[in-house]
Parts: structure tokens; C-alpha cells; sequence
């Protein structure tokens, strides 16, 4: 195999010309017979340059390989192709992120815009609140000197129905003379007077025991009893217990001075804190002492509604309050009512401790009438409401007391019953609240957001000393209506609400 390719390789072409060129015959021959040669040559070493045709083996060689770079070509397209689709991707990207970026910039400076703007309203609110507050104080300040007057105004209306009194005294004093004088007037010479104006048993002067007697009479026609008979023909006073002055606990060192109670509509409600001794409320020798509570009033026989005068055990105080005898059987104490908003019950805490408003309208009794009332008995409250539609509702809860004020009257409740659903039993166990003293549990005052005085929690579940709004929903910054939450909710003020007790 090797000779045969050196031979070829050496001289192909030229052996081949030699070759014919010596024997042309044989090549003819060759031709006709198809005969061939092979020359084996011996092999030698080779020094120097050779020479190879490669004229074959390099076409076959330039063809593969240019097979192969077509092939790497395409495949190097591909590729680029990709990179190009990909490039264009990113390119998309790039936008979509340039555009995001700028987006971003223009909601960054409207949120410092925004964020600018509710700095400016927080701090105009804050303005806002400082001034309301100022106007609050204001308002409590003009208030306050409104009581004072009303109080000033009370003062010297009590007066003037005790010098009255006192007229209508020495009146029927003077009559009383003329009477005697005009029977002993034909009589000659005058008899001696056996028999004087019925006496009382006091160490005072006869002015104060008859002006006592008057008043005593008084009292007891504002509670509905009949009206007044000349003193000669008067019966005993219907519903008030008389005592023998012989009694040995009576104190006999001042004297008693009282009022008619008001039973016209609109009429302001007197003062109701009154010193208790035997000069009051007497008659014909005897000691005549108010009800302890409407219960009471009922078990006498008056079943009118009205306002009585309530001497609760235990204390020395008088305090006029509405007697409820027709609904639910009677004999409750009326501690709260609201039906018209004719009273602003935003009060401090002492007006809450004492008393305000109308007894025949809107008006609250007095924590420290409550204690002193809820002290003598065990009581029950009941709650009574009624919507703008009419329809009526009511809480009842088998206890009720108050704590005295060293505890801040705090509410004591029992058991609930009835069909407004219990809102009342989340404020049990909780002190009263007013704007100048705050014992609620919330790190606020509860009464300035209420707009009342309640027995406050966080906050409140029931706010019925709240502000009183017509028509049923209102709208307001908090929830400072008259409302029951589990009757219409917290942003629903109710149009008449009425607290009751009664000893059970």
C-alpha cells in the first residue's frame, strides 16, 4: 500500500506520459484489452521537499469543512437571533422600569404633598379643639353664673312664699279678732276669753307655729290632697303620719321653713336639700312627716301621679320627686326623665350630685338623693323607652343601688329583664363621671365625648343623660345622643327616656 502511493504520489501524471510514450502498443493494447499496470517502486528515503498533489483530498476537505462553518454559521444566527429577542426584552424592560422610576418619583412628591396637607389639618383640628375647648369652659362658666342666679332667684322666691305666709297668718290672725270682738261687742261688761286660737307646742312665737301650719297645708294640695277649708273645719292631712310631740328623739332647736311644691308645667325645680325638725309640717299638737318614698305614697292611698315630698329614713333631708302610680303597678320613684331637651344636662359634678331641671319635664333627682333613697331599701330600677316611631320598650334589673360619694356613688346592678336588650349591666360596678371629675376607665374624660355625667366605662354602652336630638339618628363627632345601644344603637337618640326605682 505504500509503494503504490508513493508511486502515485511521486509522479502519477509523468510515469503515466513515460510510460505511454515507450509503449504506445501496449497502450492500445491496454485500451482494447482493458488491461492495467501496477508499478511497485522501492521505497527510499526521502530528503528534502516533496511535493503532493492534494487536489482531491482538499476539495473533499473545503467541502466539510465549509458544511461545517455553514452549520456553525446558522447555529451562531440562532444564537444571535436569541440575543437580539432577548435584547429587545430588556430593552421593553428598561422602559417599563425608566417609566416606573419616574411614576415613583411623582407619587413620591404627592405623598409629601398629601403628607404636607394633613400636617396643616392636624394642626388646624388641633386650633379647632383648643378653641372648642375654650368655648366649653365658656360655657360652663356662663352656666354656673346662670344657677347661681337661678339659685339667688330660688333663695328670694322662698323668701317671698314665707313672708307670704306670714301675711296670710297675721290675716286670718286679725280676722279671727274681729270675729271675737264683733261676737263680745253688745256685751256689757266684756267677758274674760276662756278659749284662745288652737295653741302648738313650741318654744317659738305664735307668727312661726301658724306660719307652719300654712305651709304644712301647702305641701300637702301640691301632692293632690283637697284644697284648703277655713283652720277651724281642716281634717287631718290625708297620707302624712302624725307624731305626739312627746315623742323623745324629736329635736326642738329651729324652726322649719318650706314652700309650695310647684306642680305647674315649666316651673323650675326648687331646692330640695331642707333641715327636718319637729317644727315642720305641724297640726293640732302633733308632728307630720313626709312619705319615705312613693311606694310609700301608694300604700297611703294617693294614687295620682304628681310630685310629692319624700323624707327618706335615716337622714334629715327633704327632697320633692315625681310620683309614677299608674304603669307598672305603681309606686315608683322617678330618678331621671327625658322628653323634650329642655334641659341641658352637660352639668358638673356637683349640679349631678344635687339636682336640676323641671320635676314635670326633664330633670334628675341627685346622686346624693339616690344614695340616701336606695340606703332605706332594696330597690329595683326599671327603664323605659320609646323611639321616634312610637314604640316602646323597657330594661329591668332586680337591684339597683348607689355607694356614697366617698366612693363616688358608684352603680351597684343586679339581674336584667325585659325586652330593650341589657346596655346597662357594662357600666355596673363603675363611678359617676362628670367633665370636672373623671373616674372612668378610658385614658380620656368619657363625659366630654358623651356630653353628659354616667356611670362611664370605655365609654359607654347607654348615654342617657347625653345630648337629647330630634328625629332619631343624628350625626354628630362622637356618640353624645340620648341612646340604649342595644335598642338602635349608639348614633340613634331616643325621644323619651324615664328612669324609675322601686323597694321591692
Amino acid at each position: 500500500m505504500g509503494y503504490k502511493t508513493i508511486a502515485k504520489q511521486l509522479g502519477g501524471k509523468g510515469g503515466r506520459k513515460e510510460e505511454s510514450q515507450k509503449h504506445p502498443s501496449h497502450s492500445s493494447e491496454q485500451k482494447a484489452g482493458h488491461c492495467s499496470y501496477t508499478f511497485i517502486v522501492p521505497q527510499q528515503k526521502l530528503k528534502g521537499a516533496l511535493c503532493v498533489s492534494t487536489e482531491s483530498t482538499t476539495g473533499a476537505a473545503n467541502h466539510s469543512e465549509i458544511a461545517a462553518l455553514r452549520e456553525e454559521l446558522s447555529h451562531q444566527q440562532e444564537q444571535l437571533e436569541k440575543l437580539r429577542g432577548q435584547l429587545e426584552q430588556e430593552g421593553a424592560l428598561a422602559t417599563e422600569v425608566w417609566a416606573l422610576r419616574k411614576e415613583s418619583g411623582s407619587m413620591n412628591a404627592r405623598i409629601a404633598q398629601l403628607y404636607t396637607q394633613l400636617l396643616h389639618e392636624v394642626m388646624f383640628k388641633k386650633d379647632q379643639v383648643v378653641e372648642q375647648r375654650q368655648v366649653e369652659n365658656l360655657l360652663l362658666n356662663v352656666t354656673t353664673q346662670m344657677l347661681q342666679m337661678s339659685t339667688s332667684y330660688r333663695d328670694l322666691e322662698k323668701k317671698y312664699g314665707a313672708l307670704t305666709s306670714m301675711m296670710s297668718n297675721q290675716s286670718q290672725l286679725i280676722t279671727r279678732l274681729e270675729k271675737q270682738c264683733q261676737a263680745t261687742k253688745n256685751t256689757t261688761p266684756p267677758p274674760q276669753m276662756t278659749s284662745e286660737p288652737r295653741s302648738i307646742q313650741s318654744s317659738g312665737p305664735l307668727n312661726d307655729s301658724s306660719e307652719s301650719k300654712e305651709m304644712a297645708n301647702d305641701v300637702q294640695r301640691d301632692q293632690g290632697g283637697p284644697p284648703l277649708q277655713p283652720q277651724e273645719e281642716r281634717e287631718p292631712l290625708q297620707g302624712i303620719k302624725v307624731l305626739p310631740t312627746t315623742m323623745a328623739d324629736t329635736p326642738t332647736d329651729a324652726h322649719f321653713i318650706t314652700f309650695p311644691v310647684a306642680k305647674t308645667p315649666g316651673k323650675s325645680l326648687h331646692p330640695r336639700i331642707l333641715q327636718l325638725n319637729h317644727h315642720c309640717l305641724c297640726r293640732n299638737g302633733g308632728l307630720f312627716l313626709p312619705w319615705r318614698y312613693c311606694q310609700h305614697v301608694l300604700d297611703s292611698g294617693e294614687t295620682t301621679n304628681g310630685i310629692y315630698l319624700l323624707h327618706p329614713q335615716s337622714t334629715n333631708r327633704l327632697l320633692q320627686a315625681w310620683c309614677e302610680q299608674t304603669k307598672a303597678q305603681g309606686g315608683w320613684t322617678v330618678i331621671q326623665k327625658r322628653q323634650d331637651g329642655s334641659v341641658n344636662f352637660f352639668r358638673t359634678w356637683e349640679q349631678y350630685k344635687q339636682d336640676f331641671g323641671n320635676l314635670d319635664g326633664d330633670y334628675w333627682l341627685g346622686l346624693e338623693h339616690l344614695y340616701w333613697l336606695t340606703k332605706q331599701a332594696h330597690y329595683k330600677l326599671q327603664v323605659a323607652m320609646e323611639d321616634w316611631q312610637g314604640r316602646q320598650v323597657f330594661a329591668e334589673y332586680d337591684s339597683f343601688r348607689l355607694e356614697p360619694e366617698s366612693d363616688w356613688y358608684r352603680l351597684r346592678l343586679g339581674e336584667y329583664q325585659g325586652n330593650a336588650g341589657d346596655s346597662m349591666s357594662w357600666h355596673n360596678n363603675k363611678a359617676f363621671t362628670t367633665l370636672d371629675k373623671d373616674k372612668d376607665a378610658y385614658s380620656g374624660n368619657c363625659a366630654h365625648f358623651q356630653k353628659g355625667g354616667w356611670w362611664y366605662h370605655m365609654c359607654a354602652h347607654s348615654n342617657l343623660n347625653g345630648v337629647w336630638y330630634r328625629g332619631g339618628h343624628y350625626r354628630s363627632r362622637y356618640q353624645d345622643g340620648v341612646y340604649w345601644a342595644e335598642f338602635h344603637g349608639g348614633s340613634y337618640s331616643l325621644k323619651t327616656v324615664t328612669l324609675m326605682i322601686k323597694p321591692t
